[in-house]
């Protein structure tokens, strides 16, 4: 799948969540900090590196979805398979 569409849609179902994402110029320790989920006045933020790449912006977003329990929402497919896919991994 397209990785643009992929986000897109990463994207969306964080809106239907009520979680925001911000994309920002995050100055961090290591050099391969990319962003991560925290929360802020009880409100869920996903902050991402403005300058990660499409992969690694997407990396991100599945381990942030991972804290969330998805088994009664509608998730396209393609978001689906790569949240088991982590899972697996994780097993």
């Amino acid at each position: 799948m397209n990785e643009d569409l992929l986000l897109m849609q990463f994207e969306e179902l964080a809106e239907k969540l009520g979680i925001e994402v911000r994309y920002e110029n995050v100055t961090m320790d290591e050099p391969s900090g990319t962003g991560g989920l925290c929360r802020i006045k009880e409100k869920y933020v996903l902050i991402i590196h403005s300058r990660a790449t499409l992969k690694e912006k997407i990396r991100v977003m599945t381990d942030a979805f991972k804290h969330f329990d998805l088994s009664d929402r509608y998730v396209r497919p393609a978001i689906r398979e790569l949240l088991e896919a982590q899972e697996e991994d994780k097993a």
